[in-house]
């Protein structure tokens, strides 16, 4: 598995799929995965939703968390089969109670929308924080939003900010418009239009369309050195950005 791994990282799939053949055929659950992902993808094959299907429900029933998920984003595109929004989500509920990250997201996700499953806030904010927890960007910045529109929780709008600066210095480009929209209005932090415009930027590039209402404003109010000095800012690698260190009542629970 290891080697087959390596080769895999190093875009030899035809050397990893040789190695994970036998092993999904004797009945390995994450190599039985690995070669569905494969033929979902056409990596080292011809794209086949169905041989996908198939790999990955081998691997989903003997209880690989990373085959539930890759079946359950199947199942919720209706990729070599009929879309399933309910059996998706038990799918990605499977996982996300063996701690995949991935799956707790997309569950939360799932649950906060309601449109295709029955939406339950509580399952969305535990789900979001489990995420978190394990590095979830995207959830990072969900728990930012249920704070700031006080979904299934008191508005805190320290909290929100809280979440939006831990999802912006992670990398979600939506966390990065909330925390310079915070920054904007002085809203669970500082007013500061230079980090403010800082982030927007950061947001516009990594394609947020919620840096647009705030970004023409924050840079009107800009002068030249002040923008040289966001832009600065904004160029600099993520690990560089400060992250004050804040406390609440809930995060001192946990």
């Amino acid at each position: 598995m290891a080697t087959a791994l390596a080769a895999a990282r190093n875009g030899d799939y035809e050397t990893a799929l040789a190695l994970w053949g036998p092993l999904a055929q004797a009945g390995n659950a994450r190599a039985q995965n690995n070669i569905g992902a494969c033929f979902a993808g056409g990596l080292g094959v011809a794209r086949d939703a169905g041989l996908a299907y198939r790999w990955l429900s081998l691997a989903a029933e003997a209880g690989d968390p990373v085959g539930q998920r890759n079946l359950a984003s199947l199942l919720f595109k209706g990729e070599g089969t009929t879309p399933d929004y309910e059996r998706a989500a038990s799918l990605y509920r499977q996982a996300a109670e063996q701690n995949d990250a991935e799956a707790q997201d997309m569950l939360s996700w799932m649950a906060l929308e309601g449109d295709l499953i029955e939406p339950d806030i509580a399952e969305a904010r535990r789900w979001a924080l489990a995420a978190a927890q394990n590095g979830s960007a995207a959830s990072m910045t969900r728990l930012g939003m249920l704070y700031h529109n006080a979904i299934g929780v008191a508005r805190d709008p320290v909290e929100a900010t809280y979440w939006w600066r831990r999802g912006a210095c992670a990398g979600d480009a939506d966390g990065q418009a909330m925390l310079g929209a915070a920054y904007h209005l002085g809203s669970g932090t500082v007013h500061d239009p230079i980090e403010a415009f800082a982030w927007l930027i950061r947001a516009r590039d990594g394609g947020s369309a919620l840096a647009a209402p705030f970004f023409d404003v924050v840079r009107a109010a800009l002068n030249a050195e002040e923008l040289q000095e966001a832009e600065r800012r904004a160029s600099l690698p993520l690990s560089e950005a400060v992250v004050p260190p804040q406390a609440t009542n809930e995060r001192d629970q946990r």
